[in-house]
This record gives structure tokens, C-alpha cells and sequence, in this order.
């Protein structure tokens, strides 16, 4: 049985291209005691993967030259040496960009039922993207009735559940995106009341979306927009940093302007969010969020690619903005 794979096949410095990977098909190896087979049915595109591939990386050792792309699945047992696996349990986890993945339990983050909703949300609504979304926005931003919840990256996988999820806390939900029609998009589906759209000028459209200041500020791309949505922040206001999509490059280090007297005057909360951290609530955050697209108050966007081959090209669309929803590649 043949194996595709992408891999890694230079070091980028910031953003990597299609160019930096390549494709490879390998023959699947017999399986040692302790370990599965899975066979990958959808694999997660996220803008965190270019972390996996830079030397700037300072959490955990860059994916190898000539290694599997890093990245979540959502895949299907087919073979198994460990007691604790069974032929035909869904899993969602550390698989990688191939076809097939020989596995031992470290690399799974959640086993998966396909009766609690369709498989594919398992790598986004219900995988990491929906997860940050609900446990970032209410462990740290804890959005009150009435107040202002900007969020940046707002149609993405995360943003588009954030908007939704500040609005049925009695927040009004401000989205920040890239174009008209993507914040259209943020009023009309995620819940969001007004947005900003931030190739044009951001100050006038933050006075004028939000003129009592901001109180909870969600966070996905740092840079130009953070600096300026800083000095907009309401007293006692939090912010969620949980990503910085918009930094092109961490070495060298990039400068900005100072922000601690923001902070100092404005009695401001800055809070990071790494989603691992919460892995024990994974399940049970995940079956919320599944009630809630089951009974319709929670709604979700899917961009599905159907070729292995494009997802390096996946991940640029990712960071240029081009996705339509959580973006995913199709295996069967």
C-alpha cells in the first residue's frame, strides 16, 4: 500500500511557499506493538503551520528537512497493535500531510464520533479553531452584555466562531477583515454588527464602529492593526492574543510602537492563548459546541480542497486571505 506525502523539502524564512515542499509517495510500513494505522480522511490547513517550518520557532523543534508536513487530521483507524485503538474509531490528531499516518497515542488530541456531527467539522468547528474560540473568548475576554468585541482575522476558522459565540453573550461583536465582501459576509453569517476593513484607513472606522472604545479585543493577526486598535481600548478592557498572522517574520525581532502606557493608563488585561494548553476540555468544550450547531445557533464555513498536492498552496490562500471558511483538503 502506497503512501503520499508532503514534505518538507527547504527551510523558508516567514511565510512558506509551494515551492519549499514536495510530494513523495512511500510504501506504508508494517506496524510494530503499540501503534495504528490511520487512514487520513481530512487534513487541517492553519496558519500556525508556518511556526512548524521556521527556525524562528520557539516552542517546539521545526519539522525536518525531508519530514512530513506537521498539520492535524481527521482520519479512520484501519489497523492496530494497541489495545486502546479499534479498527474503525475516528480520531482527530498529530497525522501530518499524507494519506496514511502509523501512529501511537501521543499524537492524538481527540477521539472523534461521527454520530455527534459531520466528520470534517472534527478539524475545525469541533477541532482547534472552535475550541480557541470558546475558551479563549470566555476564559479571557468573559464578554459582558453590552460591551464591544473586535476581532481580527474575523471570517477566518476562529473569528467566524468568535463573532457568534460574543453575540450570544449580549456583546456587539466588530469585525476586522481584509475586504467588503468579507465583512458582509462577518454581519450577514458570524454575528458581528458592524466591521472594518483594514486596507483602508483604521482610524476613522474604529471611532466610528466603536466610539465607547473596545473592551474585549480577540486577536489573530498582531502587527499594524493591534498597534492601532490599542490606543482604542475601553479601561479595564482584555486583550486575546492568539494570533499574529500579520507578522511576516520573527527574526529579527520586529518593532512596534510602545504600548505599555496604554496599558499602564487604560488598566488594560494581555492574556496569550495556546490552544494545547486545554487539552483536558477538549471533549467536553466540543460536544457544546455541537449542541450548538445542532440546534442552529452556531454556524460554520468550509473551503475543501480535494488534492493533496495543492495544500502547500493552501496554506499561502490561508495567508492571504483567500479561504472561504476553514480551510481543509479532502483525502476520501
Amino acid at each position: 500500500m502506497n503512501n503520499r506525502q508532503i514534505t518538507l523539502k527547504s527551510r523558508p524564512v516567514g511565510i512558506p511557499q509551494p515551492e519549499h515542499f514536495a510530494l513523495q509517495t512511500v510504501p506504508v510500513p508494517a506496524l510494530r506493538d503499540g501503534e495504528f494505522l490511520v487512514e487520513n480522511l481530512y487534513l487541517s490547513v492553519d496558519p500556525a503551520q508556518r511556526g512548524y517550518v521556521n527556525d524562528e520557532n520557539n516552542y517546539a523543534p521545526p519539522v525536518a528537512i525531508g519530514a512530513v508536513m506537521r498539520a492535524m487530521a481527521v482520519g479512520k483507524v484501519t489497523a492496530s497493535k494497541h489495545a486502546d485503538f479499534a479498527v474503525g474509531q475516528h480520531l482527530y490528531g498529530w497525522f501530518g500531510w499524507q494519506d496514511y499516518c502509523v501512529a501511537t497515542p501521543a499524537a492524538v488530541l481527540r477521539r472523534v464520533d461521527p454520530a455527534q456531527a459531520p466528520l470534517s467539522t472534527a478539524a475545525g468547528l469541533l477541532g482547534i479553531n472552535g475550541l480557541t474560540a470558546y475558551l479563549a473568548l470566555h476564559d479571557i475576554g468573559k464578554p459582558k452584555l453590552g460591551e464591544t468585541v473586535l476581532v481580527t482575522a474575523a471570517a477566518g476558522a476562529v473569528g467566524s466562531i468568535v463573532g457568534q459565540l460574543a453575540r450570544q453573550a449580549g456583546a456587539r461583536a466588530v469585525a476586522v477583515v481584509g475586504s467588503d465582501d468579507k465583512g458582509r459576509q462577518a454581519v450577514a453569517d458570524y454575528g458581528y454588527e458592524a466591521f472594518i476593513n483594514y486596507r483602508q484607513p483604521l482610524e476613522p472606522q474604529l471611532k466610528a464602529s466603536c466610539p465607547n472604545g473596545v473592551n474585549v479585543f480577540f486577536d489573530n493577526t498582531a502587527g499594524p492593526i493591534a498597534d492601532t486598535v490599542i490606543r482604542h481600548m475601553a479601561w479595564f478592557g482584555r486583550v486575546i492574543q492568539c494570533g499574529t498572522m500579520s507578522i511576516a517574520s520573527w527574526v529579527p525581532n520586529p518593532t512596534g510602537p510602545r504600548i505599555e502606557r496604554e496599558i499602564l493608563t487604560r488598566r488594560l488585561r494581555l492574556e496569550g492563548f495556546v490552544i494545547f494548553d486545554h487539552l483536558k476540555r477538549f471533549d467536553d468544550t466540543a460536544a457544546r459546541l455541537a449542541a450548538m450547531l445542532r440546534d442552529g445557533s452556531l454556524r460554520h464555513a468550509e473551503d475543501i480542497g480535494d488534492d493533496i498536492a495543492l495544500a502547500p498552496q493552501a496554506l499561502v490562500d490561508v495567508y492571504e486571505g483567500r479561504n472561504t471558511g476553514k480551510k481543509l483538503i479532502r483525502l476520501r
